[in-house]
């Protein structure tokens, strides 16, 4: 039996994202839907020495995808293109194998764990981190 990866935490994080809004003036931004479910995620991001300094986000998504962009946003400010790509790959293979969760400054994504049988909504799950390594590389090659 798949246990029920709705849990009191995971609804809390869905229902408070921190950064919602668009940056009036993003170093990077991206925009990313799930091809399976539709969530959409559009980010916004500035850059300080390689490192996010402000981050904005608008999220239409399922629960599942909320709490993944809740969890992004609240750890990413002073996290580097390093530190988003692995938490990305980490998420990842939480979702796909037995994988550990994050560990670090991403640990909050341990909340999603039991997303792990639901294949549909890994999409919306990882949209955040998409979006993040996207608009981070976009700043980054701005700025050169």
């Amino acid at each position: 039996m798949t246990a029920d990866p709705y849990t009191p935490d995971l609804i809390a994080l869905a229902a408070d994202i921190p950064h919602l809004g668009r940056l009036p003036a993003p170093h990077g931004s991206a925009r990313k839907v799930s091809r399976i479910c539709g969530s959409e995620l559009d980010l916004d991001l500035c850059l300080d020495d390689g490192r996010i300094s402000a981050i904005g986000l608008e999220v239409r998504a399922c629960a599942l995808g909320q709490a993944s962009a809740s969890v992004c946003a609240r750890a990413a400010l002073g996290a580097t293109l390093e530190d988003v790509r692995e938490a990305r790959r980490a998420l990842k293979a939480m979702l796909q194998a037995d994988a550990a969760p994050p560990t670090g400054r991403f640990a909050g994504l341990a909340v999603l764990e039991g997303a792990r049988a639901y294949r549909q909504r890994h999409g919306s799950i990882l949209l955040a981190f998409d979006a993040a390594v996207e608009a981070m590389e976009a700043a980054s090659v701005r700025a050169l």
